[in-house]
């Protein structure tokens, strides 16, 4: 009987990345969530496979997951679960305020006996892949954080008064890591900006090398 699989194929390939870039077991399960147990037997599945990042491009989710449990990935025309529309799917998820959580649980309201939430994410994020060619970006431990104000805004309420004040979203993430910082500030003006920056900065316990905004006005 094969292996079964305890970590999506994303965190398996983030898995293999973060282990040659030196992160210890231990780091490796706190970024991604998982046992350090599983994060263990799954550097010794990739260690007897011989797979080493970075992966060569034609190593599909499919090939890696057949190579470390012993089994590919069910093809569309032999799964057994009902499958949802993808191609609607993808078209939702660009869609502002759309994710992946809120996607499956509308799939779940209707088919209750269908796809685990890690198995869906690997299809449709298979199916997404098979629409947009993508180019993949090595990222070297601590040489980027990607910053931007997310373009939604959040009310905060006064307590006291009951009013609603909107307040920005600051998004702060590592490259190679993708560990993630984000905090409410009232305005997107540069004191706001620049405080943004030290409190990430805090709160990564370092500074990177680069940053990278994006689009900034």
């Amino acid at each position: 009987m094969p292996a079964k699989r305890e970590l999506s194929m994303r965190q398996l390939r983030n898995l293999l990345r973060l282990h040659h870039d030196g992160v210890s077991v231990r780091e490796i399960g706190r970024l991604l969530g998982v046992a350090r147990s599983t994060i263990q037997d799954s550097l010794k599945r990739a260690t007897a496979a011989g797979l080493i990042w970075p992966l060569p491009e034609d190593v599909s989710d499919d090939a890696l997951e057949r190579r470390l449990f012993g089994r590919a990935a069910v093809a569309p025309g032999q799964r057994r679960r009902v499958e949802p529309d993808w191609a609607d799917l993808a078209r939702e998820l660009k869609r502002p305020g759309v994710t992946m959580v809120i996607l499956w649980e509308e799939y779940r309201e209707v088919h209750p006996e269908g796809y685990g939430y890690s198995r869906f994410c690997d299809l449709l994020r298979g199916f997404e892949r098979r629409l947009t060619p993508v180019m993949r970006q090595h990222h070297v431990a601590g040489d980027k954080a990607f910053v931007d104000y997310s373009g939604k805004r959040i009310g905060i309420v006064d307590p006291a008064t009951g009013e609603i004040r909107e307040a920005e979203i600051f998004v702060g993430v590592l490259g190679a890591s993708n560990l993630t910082y984000a905090e409410a500030t009232w305005t997107q003006q540069l004191p706001d900006w620049i405080g943004a920056h030290v409190r990430m900065f805090r709160f990564f316990g370092g500074v990177p090398r680069l940053l990278v905004p994006d689009n900034l006005k």
